[in-house]
């Protein structure tokens, strides 16, 4: 079913908020577990989350040396999550070790391209990489895909290139994504649902144009109806 490829970002800051949502939105059968809602809960949320049978998205994008990335990933796979995101920029040592620290697990791992809040001018000017911008995403999925990573989160703008060059096989999961009678917000690469499906994303991250709605039942409908 195409509401099976939506993930919804439990994008608040307590446990009963991220439940309140989850009972208002039951028939989403996958979550995503952010920064702010794992840090003000640790893993009470996930396990509610497997209580009620959900998939779990863990975004946590660990950035750090290779035995910190590599022990956090040892660590985050103990919860039995389904997707767990670390940043590309870790470079290669560090991707392998946590490539290592996922074998025989349920647990794949996405490596994050690049923020979809940043756009081109900032990729020259404030990060200082003298690169095209669909040229450096797609060299850091291909150095994460060499790493032993399976797959990405990138922009669906993104995904179509991506797709064909490192295959079928691997795993892209788009943010960035907003219906058409939604505003985009601080994302600043971004697609339709359908067009995203079209372009090669196979899950969906889409978080305010459903929870911030005033209806936030109605907006899910409607996103699954549009698909």
């Amino acid at each position: 079913m195409s509401s099976d490829k939506i993930i919804v970002p439990l994008d608040v800051p307590t446990i009963e908020d991220a439940i309140a949502l989850i009972d208002q939105l039951p028939d989403v059968t996958f979550w995503k577990v952010g920064l702010e809602l794992f840090v003000n809960t640790g893993s009470s949320i996930l396990q509610t989350l497997k209580s009620r049978q959900k998939r779990i998205f863990l975004d946590l994008k660990l950035h750090d040396i290779p035995n910190t990335v590599a022990g956090a990933t040892r660590a985050a796979v103990k919860y039995d999550v389904d997707l767990l995101t670390l940043h590309a920029t870790n470079g290669r040592n560090a991707l392998q070790a946590a490539a290592e620290a996922v074998q025989g697990t349920s647990t794949q791992l996405l490596a994050v391209t690049l923020l979809t809040s940043i756009n081109a001018r900032d990729l020259a000017f404030d990060l200082q990489i003298p690169l095209e911008l669909p040229e450096y995403i797609l060299k850091m999925a291909l150095l994460a895909q060499e790493s032993g990573i399976q797959g990405a989160v990138c922009s669906p703008r993104e995904a179509s290139h991506l797709k064909r060059v490192c295959g079928d096989d691997f795993l892209l999961v788009c943010p960035g994504v907003r219906p058409s009678w939604a505003a985009t917000g601080d994302q600043q690469r971004v697609m339709t649902p359908a067009d995203a499906l079209k372009a090669g994303a196979d899950y969906l991250v889409i978080g305010r144009p459903i929870t911030a709605a005033s209806d936030p039942v109605e907006a899910w409908e409607r996103i699954v109806g549009e698909l």
